[in-house]
């Protein structure tokens, strides 16, 4: 049996990937919520709770030391949880960006930090995004947050010495309750936006709504990330999905060619 340790355990991606590991391996599976936990230990006897709070650095450094002191070593470490501030940069509260960047960003590395000594040998998976290519307007603390985890993480793999293996897997538009849930954390400023943004405040919700029903199966995500975490040479990122394909792709046009592509593409599909 192989040792995995999971954040988000409890929803979307990171619970999909608890439970598929689970069935022959032992999970450290990270929670917040104790009701979405009991559902998710119902699925296997190989997971092994542990809690995590994402915006608390002393439940990180806890959590780190809980699993280091009941494994001798960690296969794959799979950062997983993460949410999503949306809105006009003008006009969103910087605490809510900080907030992004601790969830995103700061608690994938302060936790991984604590935990390299039992990783020698293993893998590091980061679910980042295709957000992480920067094309999106709206969402740009998200983006820049999983933009910000893929450059870190990458020093690392150019700085030490270790033999761990760090990748980023970069998914489309994935059918998961991060959607809905995004909604809900950014009411406010979508509410209370200037008047002038209303219209891409209302799309933008749609959207969302959209993308949480509509979007890759989460499926199809756990299918990649398991043939990722069996190759003895994995490459340092992967897109899942067309749609992080073409972001991908179009990422790499001049920042004045791109910006006219997007407010084209924004001004064809909301109508302003």
């Amino acid at each position: 049996m192989k040792t995995y340790v999971i954040t988000g355990a409890t929803s979307g991606i990171g619970k999909a990937l608890a439970i598929e590991f689970s069935k022959n391996n032992r999970v450290f599976a990270g929670y917040r919520n104790l009701e979405k936990l009991e559902e998710l230990q119902k699925s296997s006897s190989n997971i092994v709770p542990f809690y995590i709070n994402m915006e608390d650095d002393e439940s990180i450094v806890q959590a780190a030391e809980f699993i280091s002191q009941n494994c001798q070593n960690i296969d794959t470490l799979i950062n997983a949880a993460g949410c999503v501030v949306a809105g006009a940069v003008e006009n969103i509260n910087i605490d809510k960006i900080r907030a992004q960047f601790n969830v995103n960003t700061f608690s994938h590395l302060l936790f991984t930090q604590n935990l390299l000594d039992k990783l020698e040998g293993g893998k590091i998976i980061n679910i980042s995004s295709m957000a992480s290519f920067g094309i999106f307007p709206f969402v740009s603390p998200y983006c820049a947050s999983k933009r910000a985890l893929d450059i870190l993480f990458n020093s690392m793999t150019l700085e030490f010495d270790r033999d761990i293996k760090i990748i980023s897997v970069k998914p489309g538009v994935i059918a998961t309750p991060l959607w809905e849930k995004s909604i809900d954390l950014n009411k406010e400023t979508i509410e209370k936006c200037p008047q002038n943004y209303e219209t891409q405040m209302k799309y933008l919700v749609k959207n969302a709504r959209k993308n949480g029903t509509k979007g890759l199966n989460v499926n199809a995500v756990v299918e990649k990330i398991k043939k990722i975490d069996s190759l003895k040479h994995p490459k340092p990122s992967y897109v899942i999905g067309k749609d992080a394909m073409f972001a991908e792709i179009i990422s790499k046009f001049p920042q004045g060619t791109l910006n006219s592509l997007i407010k084209f593409g924004m001004q064809a599909k909301i109508g302003k």
